[in-house]
């Protein structure tokens, strides 16, 4: 940790979810006042122009296009990666291994190998005092924490049910042009990476319980798209379905589109136990569904006092969140960790978790939707 000084931030990807975590570095002092103190020092990504006009847009000291350089520097403590897949890997192992802490956006990696690599690197730097976690930024929504600590609760006594489905629609137009995340070898997979694997994420941290076998199949509705150079093939999956089974004898089912006309970013998940059940959509991320006496059916929960989780640090009861103030909340939990030297959590072993399931879903749907176990640690 820095002596005497803010802790150094850099975000490589200056993208999506650059922007987003960019804001979240920006704010999270403003609304968690008590973790360590940071300098949003440089924000990195290829396009050298572009990259300084984000920079100063997004409150960054300075733009640098070489990530490689700037692991090295002794003004960068923290390395935040938010780019495409493929890159995750490599960025993430050397800069632990250069001794700054890592967060990594989800999925941790395009394969089960690459993320047991990154999860040894990890555990080495962890006995040096180097911290890593990985980008689940929905473990951040009151909503879900509360979710996750009713089941834990056992208000809904034996969960036995969980439907799971993230649907949205920005491929439905199969004139939508060629993006790297419709390519294998940059973005591992389809929707099944990009929205399974936080779907995966919520069954395990909703139940505090691992996924044991998978049975699934994937499809690709829209094979060829235009890119910079003509036609391509699209060599990632558009959908995915399976079905999950937990290792405290829960089923889940689970469905991830790109391709549902209509939807834009909505995470549902429903989990029905022996004695009560609750619902959430993403599209209403203040808002629980909550049954716990089956005569009188679910109530709706507006999940914003200050006394529920994460939203203490935010506005007065009944002024909603957003989808952005994750990622805040997200921040603060690495700084926190860092600050005291704790375990932050989701951790890598929690990113090799899902990868394992979702490489389960792609080999199942290879072989007809046969029954794949999941190795579990």
């Amino acid at each position: 940790m820095a002596e005497g000084r803010p802790l150094g931030v850099a975000v490589v990807g200056s993208a999506f979810m650059g922007k987003a975590h960019s804001n979240a570095w920006r704010n999270v002092r403003a609304f968690y006042p008590d973790v360590p103190d940071v300098r949003q020092q440089v924000l990195v990504a290829r396009d050298a122009e572009a990259t300084r006009d984000l920079a100063a847009r997004y409150g960054w000291a300075e733009a640098a296009t070489d990530w490689r350089t700037v692991i090295d520097r002794d003004d960068v403590d923290v390395v935040d990666i938010c780019l495409p897949g493929h890159l995750h890997a490599e960025v993430a192992i050397a800069a632990l291994e250069a001794g700054k802490h890592v967060l990594v956006e989800k999925p941790l990696a395009n394969s089960v190998d690459e993320a047991e690599k990154m999860l040894v690197v990890a555990q080495a730097a962890r006995e040096r005092g180097v911290l890593s976690m990985v980008g689940f930024n929905y473990r951040r929504v009151p909503a879900l924490v509360l979710a996750r600590d009713l089941v834990a609760s056992g208000r809904l006594g034996d969960v036995r049910q969980v439907k799971v489905a993230y649907l949205q629609d920005w491929l439905a137009d199969a004139d939508a042009p060629m993006t790297w995340r419709m390519r294998k070898e940059t973005a591992g997979s389809g929707a099944l990476g990009d929205l399974a694997s936080h779907a995966v994420d919520q069954v395990r941290f909703l139940l505090g319980q691992d996924v044991v076998s998978v049975s699934g199949s994937t499809e690709t509705f829209v094979r060829r798209r235009t890119g910079a150079d003509g036609l391509e093939d699209v060599t990632v999956d558009d959908a995915a379905w399976a079905t999950l089974r937990t290792s405290g004898g829960a089923v889940a089912s689970l469905e991830v589109t790109r391709m549902a006309t209509g939807r834009k970013n909505s995470l549902s998940i429903e989990v029905y136990g022996s004695e009560g059940a609750l619902a959430f959509d993403l599209e209403a991320l203040n808002e629980l569904s909550v049954c716990t006496d089956p005569a009188a059916g679910f109530t709706r929960r507006l999940v914003t006092e200050a006394d529920q989780p994460y939203v203490g640090a935010w506005w007065p009861p009944g002024h909603i969140l957003g989808w952005d103030h994750t990622f805040t909340s997200q921040a603060a939990d690495f700084l926190t960790a860092i600050g005291s030297g704790d375990e932050p959590s989701p951790s890598f072993a929690d990113g090799l978790a899902v990868q394992r399931v979702l490489a389960a879903v792609e080999e199942s749907g290879a072989r007809s939707g046969e029954l794949v176990d999941v190795e579990v640690s």
